[in-house]
């Protein structure tokens, strides 16, 4: 598929910006720490399920070394209703420890410290980087990647292929909130099996046959 015309790509974030001025992640989060927790509480599993769990895990740990303090095994309790909360549990509790160890506690800034971290990949370390640190990172999950090789903003086969796309088309004064116009769209409007293309802020713009 060909890619969209830049004048098209600048029209597109254009209206986001102006439907939506302040996008917001849907996680709940209280500080940089908890965000990091929840992200990676939030793979394959719904943000809608993840909230549901951590008010309570928050209020009992939100610091990496209260929830050293807490333990796997309440880990575990609060988060049980999340999909594969076990493996998550044990992550959690390395990932806390190491950023005690390793970052005084405090959750690092850099990409390559953050996927050092167990259970965080590409994406989690993305997320983390640009809501937490105001970082133009692009996190490229399913819904991104539907939505740019459905509208041609940025094909590619692989995530990482259509991070680096968005990263040469994303305007310079998008690319602080690209990635949430993005992931809401993806959500509400461009959905997976029946998208909204009558209800579309972007539908003259976009390449999908519909």
């Amino acid at each position: 598929m060909a890619g969209m015309k830049k004048k098209d790509v600048e029209e597109m974030f254009r209206r986001f910006a102006a439907d939506d001025p302040e996008p917001k992640g849907e996680l709940f989060y209280t500080n940089p720490y908890t965000l990091l927790v929840a992200v990676v509480l939030s793979a394959q599993a719904t943000d809608k399920g993840v909230n549901k769990a951590t008010p309570a895990l928050f209020a009992a740990a939100d610091t990496p070394g209260k929830m050293l303090k807490l333990g796997e095994a309440r880990v575990k309790r609060h988060i049980r209703t999340i999909g594969l909360f076990n493996t998550k549990a044990k992550n959690i509790i390395k990932l806390s420890q190491a950023l005690v160890e390793r970052h005084g506690g405090e959750v690092p800034q850099s990409r390559d410290q953050l996927e050092a971290l167990a259970g965080v990949g590409r994406k989690t370390a993305n997320v983390v980087l640009n809501i937490a640190f105001g970082q133009p990172t692009m996190a490229v999950g399913t819904h991104l990647f539907r939505v740019c090789n459905r509208t041609g903003l940025a094909p590619g086969k692989t995530p990482l292929a259509v991070e680096k796309g968005l990263e040469k088309t994303v305007p310079d004064w998008a690319r602080r909130h690209a990635h949430h116009w993005l992931i809401l769209h993806g959500r509400y409007v461009c959905k997976a099996r029946k998208p909204d293309c009558a209800g579309c802020l972007i539908n003259d713009l976009c390449s999908y046959e519909k």
